[in-house]
C-alpha cells in the first residue's frame, strides 16, 4: 500500500467518527500557502496569484454550502521519516500557517512497528502541533481513540486561535489573562 492508498484508509477511518455535522474530512485538498500581488490599483491590490501546496487529509469546517475553513491539516507517512522529510513537512506547516494563521498541523506516521516517533521529527519539526505514529497502518483501538481525541482538541484549539485573533478589537471578546500550550507525551 502507498501513502495515497494508506491516506484514503485513515479518511475512512476518520470520517464515520468526525462528533459534529458540520465537521468534514478530504483528501489530496489544495490550501494556498501564498497570495502573490500582480498589480494595484491605486493602494490596493488588483490581481493576485494564490500558490497552494496539496494536503494528505484535511479537516473543515463548513460554515454554509459553499463556505468552509481549514481547521486540522494531517500529513501522512509510512515507516520511517527521513530528516528531509521532517524539515520539508514543518516548513510547509509553516507556510500554511501564515496565511491561516488558526490552522493546526501535524503528521501521522503508520508502520512504525515497535519503534517511537524518530528523534529528527522533535529536532526538525518545529510548526508541527501534534505527532503520532501507529504501529501498523491499521491503529489499535487506542491508537485511533487517542488521535480522534487529539484531532477534536485541535479542531477547538483553532477555532481558539481564530477568535483570539479576530476578535481581539471587539469589546463583548472573551478576554484572557493566560495562555499556555502544553506538551502531551504518551
Amino acid at each position: 500500500m502507498d501513502e495515497k492508498e494508506w491516506a484514503g484508509s485513515v479518511l475512512k477511518l476518520i470520517q464515520g467518527r468526525l462528533k459534529e455535522p458540520n465537521l468534514a474530512i478530504s483528501q489530496g485538498s489544495k490550501l494556498p500557502y501564498g497570495s502573490e500581488v500582480l498589480a494595484y490599483t491605486g493602494s490596493e491590490p488588483n490581481k493576485h496569484n494564490t500558490i497552494s501546496y496539496e494536503t494528505d487529509l484535511l479537516i473543515l469546517e463548513q460554515l454554509e454550502a459553499d463556505i468552509w475553513k481549514p481547521r486540522v491539516v494531517v500529513e501522512i507517512k509510512l515507516g520511517k521519516i527521513t530528516t528531509h522529510d521532517a524539515i520539508t513537512y514543518s516548513e510547509k506547516a509553516r507556510t500554511h500557517k501564515n496565511v491561516h494563521p488558526y490552522l493546526r498541523y501535524g503528521i501521522l506516521i503508520g508502520n512504525r512497528q515497535h519503534y517511537p516517533l524518530p528523534g529528527r521529527l522533535f529536532r526538525h519539526g518545529a510548526y508541527f502541533d501534534f505527532m503520532q505514529s501507529w504501529t501498523s497502518g491499521r491503529p489499535s483501538a487506542i491508537e485511533l481513540n487517542d488521535f480522534m481525541a487529539m484531532l477534536f482538541d485541535e479542531v477547538e484549539a483553532s477555532r481558539n486561535l481564530e477568535e483570539i485573533l479576530y476578535n481581539s478589537r471587539n469589546p463583548n471578546r472573551k478576554r484572557y489573562t493566560l495562555l499556555h500550550r502544553p506538551l502531551r507525551l504518551k
